[in-house]
This record gives C-alpha cells, structure tokens and sequence, in this order.
C-alpha cells in the first residue's frame, strides 16, 4: 500500500532518466565503426585528391625532383596537347547520351514493368544482368559483336567482302561504345526507378484518376514529382559514369583512334611511356572539375525544387 501510495505522490520519478553516459567500451565501438570509414575515406579518396591538386602544379616524372611550374600545365593542356579538346568533347557526347537517351529509356523499361506485364521478374533479371559486368567485360563482349574478322553484326550483315569497321572507324566507334555502355546503365537505372515506383503511395493515383487525369498525365503531375530522391540519385550516378568511363574504350582500342576520354589520357600522361605526373594530375583535376561542377549544380536545383514544393 505504501509503494502505491508512493507512486502516486511522485508520479514522474518512475519514468524519469538523466543523460545516457557512454562508457568506455561504447567510445570504443563509435570509434571502430565511424573512425575507420572516415580514415580510410581520408587515405583512399581525399588524400589521392589533395595530392593530385598539389602535383597538377609541378613538373615531376615520379622518380626524379619535383619542380615547381605554376599553372604551365594548365596552359599546355589548353594550348599544345591536340587530344584534350576530343577527349572533353567525347566525355561530354557519353554525358549527353546516358543522360537523354539511356536514362530515360531505363525509366520507361520501369514504368512498363511495374504495371505488372507478364514475366516481369523475367524481365527484370535479364535486363539487370549487364549491371553485374564490368565495363572491360562490355567492350571485350563489343570486340566480339562488332569485330572485322568474323563479328557477329558484319555476319548477319553478310558483307565479308567490305565489312564496316565499327570499332576502327573514328566516326563510328564512339558511337558504338556508348550504344555498349548503355546497355549496361540501362539496367541499372531500371532498377532504381522500379524501387521508386514500389514506394509510390497508390491512394495518389487514385486520387489523380478521381479527378480525371489519364495515364500519361498521372505520371508526369503525380508520380514522377515524388521520384525526386531517386532522380537525384539517378542524376548523380549518371554523371559518374559518363565522366569516369575508362574500361570500355581501354578495352577496345586504349582509348584511341576517336575513343580518346579524360580518363583514357590521365593513364596514359602517369604511367605511359613518358611518365608525366604533373601533367597527368593536372587532366585529373580538370575531370574533378567538370564533375563537382555537373554534381553539384544538379544537387542543388533538385534541393531547391523540393524545398520549394
């Protein structure tokens, strides 16, 4: 009876906790499992990143002195290096081609499965498979399909006699690349929009139908405005791997002959023949550059769109 009478007397004592103190062992456990991520983001990505600015500005073969140069590299880079206006020029092509032409088709491939066609985990696990390649493995599998002697497409084709150099013709095998490396961000575009579409509340296609909107009009005013999240994730990914495509074309020809890329001319400038580490540094910069800046503005219209909503 007096413990009742007690708990009413003081009826927030009961539930009443002070600040949770952490003992040593969960400091411990904090500093495992958030220092080590960010000491290794640190080694891995920052301190290569830091480094290459550093460098970009000094003339330095790897082995010898490193000298100081100023923005020299930058000026050749701009003025008497004949491959980096192709090479921004081929970068830019990849980012127009994935960003309006396979992106879109991926979020089409979405919208049609989620309207539960038949066979549609079929679907989707055939177009996902090209995702778990590399893009090496896409431009060996291209050699295969576009190949001179004896390539698939020039045998259906049946012109032996005169077969059409697809990967050796400059005017061509940009092209063809990027049909190949679409392929693959096809897929996986698909499949972040399928996830998008699944959490889509359905009483906000209801509601749209109630008030007589068609299919199309349901899409465009109520279902893709809350696909925000996964457009910018979309965007992002889009721009990385527009901008950071090397193995494909590496794969194919090292990057030459029409394929010349940023990333292509970084590896050849730091451990080509003539090993040239500031110079190198100084393209790695720029592509650096041009992707913060792509990122960076799309994050922020894509934040500012929401919080305006």
């Amino acid at each position: 009876m007096a413990s009742s009478d007690t708990a009413v007397r003081h009826p927030k004592r009961r539930g009443r906790r002070g600040p949770r103190r952490f003992t040593r062992r969960d400091v411990v456990v904090l500093g495992v499992l958030l220092g080590l991520p960010v000491l290794l983001d640190i080694v891995i990505i920052w301190g290569p990143t830091l480094a290459s600015i550093g460098l970009s500005f000094t003339d330095w073969d790897g082995i010898g002195d490193i000298h100081w140069i100023g923005a020299r590299n930058y000026e050749n880079l701009a003025t008497n290096y004949p491959p980096f206006w192709p090479a921004v020029r081929h970068n830019l092509m990849w980012l127009g081609f994935l960003g309006l032409v396979a992106t879109p088709f991926g979020l089409l491939l979405a919208v049609i499965i989620d309207r539960g066609v038949r066979f549609s985990r079929f679907y989707q696990s055939t177009l996902y498979m090209p995702v778990v390649l590399s893009l090496a493995v896409v431009g060996f599998m291209a050699q295969l399909l576009l190949g001179t002697d004896q390539g698939v497409v020039n045998t259906v084709l049946n012109n032996h006699d005169d077969p059409i150099d697809w990967l050796g013709n400059a005017d061509l095998n940009i092209w063809m690349m990027m049909l190949a490396a679409s392929w693959r961000h096809t897929g996986y575009v698909m499949i972040l929009y399928l996830a998008g579409l699944k959490s889509v509340d359905p009483t906000l296609k209801e509601a749209a139908a109630i008030d007589g909107a068609n299919a199309r009009q349901t899409f465009f005013r109520v279902v893709f405005p809350t696909l925000r999240p996964v457009n910018v994730i979309v965007g992002v990914i889009t721009v990385i791997e527009s901008l950071r495509a090397f193995d494909i074309v590496y794969a194919v020809n090292k990057g030459r002959n029409g394929l010349e890329l940023l990333s292509v001319l970084i590896t050849d400038n730091i451990i080509g023949e003539a090993s040239r580490i500031g110079f190198g540094s100084a393209i790695a910069v720029v592509l650096l550059v041009v992707s913060l800046g792509f990122i960076v503005t799309f994050l922020v219209q894509e934040l500012r769109g929401a919080r305006d909503r």
